[in-house]
């Protein structure tokens, strides 16, 4: 199969029509589908044909619009701004301008849009993360109304909602749908699959550690892993580089903030159990009452973010960061860090966002001469505070948005646009370039059947159960605009040494509940905005059931390892 960018003729094609007064339709759309999507779609070619007509057809009154749409920089929105866009322009005349910039800067972007009521962009694909925002503030089109009103002659009768895999982390407390996922990727643990199961390897780990080497289940195990490899010499299986066996990223920068909101404290255990997200206390350390308003951060209002478990959490990434990580990797972003395990000096990484999964298979340090991996996805494992329950890892589902403050008609231009992205005639194809599932058609397509080998477990975990139990940031945020950058800029002083982690978590907290107090005075989110608990000694808290809960007597679990083999085959 052919996953090239550079492989596309219809690339070409599309771009030769862009300046064309009008659009010429089914023919382009019959070469976009002989040269781009071939047999890689869940539709057949008669089905793809009639989907590219109802385009074609519902675009007719937009046809000659200048619509600007942006999305974070990954791969998955390159093809779709490199590829799909142009070919959008070239079937339907609708002129397509698709931004790809920072994930900090389209957050930016669409709080400026919100706060101005400017029409900066058309529509935004951004992460499921802001559904409580986007839920308490209403400056969104609420989807599931928009597309049986306004925007009904504009949505596609082959959109099948159903077959989306995310649309519950993009569903509010009442039951409408604000975003339509676009990509979707988890973190997972990542290691060398072939240093793991060298007989070496093996037999000197159980003779230092007294036990297997293996899948860590929990952080214990994660910890002697690290120190085993972290300097090891490998050169009895051809490698002289250096080895770490950890890997991470430190640098006070916004994606230092993911790094903890996106699940971090949930797989230490800090917050309570519960599917998408803990309630009432979250992965955030938020606390919501019984009509889901945010009541607390800190220990003192019921909130867990500066709880025991939480600096636990901290204390465990600092230490790791610092002892067993390359030295550069503290002074590494999350775009600087995601491509250093295909270097191939890394044996294990807590959690390795699946988004990079697609450079790694172009890596040939990390990758066999046959395609197949050196290494495999599995389960992150879980800290000392983790129950069963609780959620175990995030996903980041990122997602068509379309504001309130934009022209009905750029609107519906933007939402053809977003549908034509995520169309079953696409997204077969999308999803072998960007490895971002969104469809459970695509991900059951017999091309990936073919491929699953080749991408190191990720077809497995997305075909199992098991992906239910990973989730993004859900609705007990209030803002997350506002709240998230008190994370990059608290912990930030944790991994430099500025504060010692409770010191950090307690500063963190304290900004978050001042921005929901804030809210509550103002008003602005209604009855489901903020409703501040009166504060209390945080031991009438940690005496509670559940979140925050109090500190361990010993946070070094018994450490445990499980055989790769006989977890993936549990998920079959």
């Amino acid at each position: 199969m052919t996953l090239s960018l550079k492989s596309t003729t219809a690339l070409g094609l599309a771009l030769s029509l862009l300046s064309a007064p009008a659009f010429a339709g089914m023919d382009e759309a019959r070469a976009f589908l002989d040269d781009e999507i071939g047999d890689q779609s869940a539709l057949s070619r008669e089905e793809q044909e009639a989907e590219m007509q109802w385009f074609i057809d519902a675009a007719q009154p937009f046809a000659g619009m200048d619509i600007r749409v942006v999305s974070e920089t990954i791969t998955t929105h390159e093809y779709e701004a490199k590829v799909l866009a142009p070919a959008f322009s070239a079937i339907t005349g609708i002129r397509i301008t698709h931004d790809l910039i920072g994930e900090g800067d389209v957050v930016e972007k669409l709080q400026t849009q919100m706060q101005s009521g400017q029409n900066i962009y058309d529509a935004y694909v951004n992460d499921s993360d802001l559904i409580g925002t986007h839920w308490r503030y209403q400056q969104v089109r609420n989807l599931t109304d928009w597309m049986a009103s306004e925007g009904a002659d504009v949505t596609n009768p082959g959109l099948d909602l159903d077959d989306f895999i995310g649309t519950q982390f993009t569903t509010a407390p009442d039951g409408k749908l604000y975003q339509l996922p676009d990509q979707q990727f988890a973190n997972l643990y990542w290691f060398r699959y072939d240093w793991f199961n060298d007989e070496k390897n093996k037999a000197d780990f159980n003779a230092e550690y007294g036990y297997d080497l293996g899948v860590p289940v929990n952080w214990s195990a994660y910890e002697d892993i690290a120190e085993f490899f972290t300097g090891r010499d490998l050169s009895h299986m051809g490698i002289d580089d250096k080895i770490f066996g950890n890997m991470d990223y430190g640098k006070k920068d916004p994606s230092l903030g993911w790094r903890y909101t996106d699940a971090w404290m949930s797989m230490a255990g800090m917050g309570d159990k519960g599917e998408p997200n803990g309630l009432p206390v979250d992965e955030w350390g938020i606390r919501v009452n019984d009509n889901s308003q945010p009541v607390g951060a800190c220990m003192a209002r019921g909130g867990a973010a500066n709880s025991p478990a939480a600096v636990y959490a901290v204390e465990k990434a600092v230490d790791w960061l610092q002892n067993y990580s390359p030295p550069s990797a503290m002074g590494m972003t999350f775009s600087e860090a995601g491509p250093v395990p295909g270097q191939g000096n890394i044996a294990q990484q807590m959690f390795l966002y699946t988004t990079f999964v697609a450079p790694l298979v172009d890596s040939p340090a990390v990758m066999n001469e046959d395609g197949t991996p050196k290494w495999r996805l599995a389960p992150s494992p879980h800290g000392a505070y983790w129950e069963d329950g609780m959620k175990v890892g995030y996903q980041d589902v990122g997602s068509w948005t379309l504001m309130k403050s934009t022209p009905e008609d750029r609107a519906k231009a933007a939402w053809l646009y977003a549908q034509f992205v995520t169309s079953k005639t696409v997204d077969v194809k999308k999803s072998h370039v960007g490895l971002t599932f969104v469809r459970e058609s695509s991900i059951q397509h017999d091309s990936f059947t073919e491929r699953a080998p080749k991408l190191g477990g990720l077809v497995e975990f997305y075909r199992s159960p098991a992906r239910t139990q990973w989730s993004p940031t859900g609705t007990n945020v209030p803002d997350y605009p506002k709240l998230a950058q008190l994370w990059w800029q608290n912990i930030g002083d944790a991994m430099s040494g500025a504060k010692t982690a409770q010191e950090a978590l307690d500063s963190l907290c304290g900004d978050m509940e001042s921005v929901m107090e804030r809210l509550e005075r103002a008003g602005i989110q209604g009855d489901i905005g903020p409703a501040m608990n009166d504060e209390q000694d945080a031991e009438y808290w940690l005496s509670q059931p559940g979140s925050p809960k109090p500190r361990l007597d010993n946070e070094e679990e018994e450490p445990v390892t499980v055989s790769y083999d006989e977890l993936i085959a549990s998920w079959q």
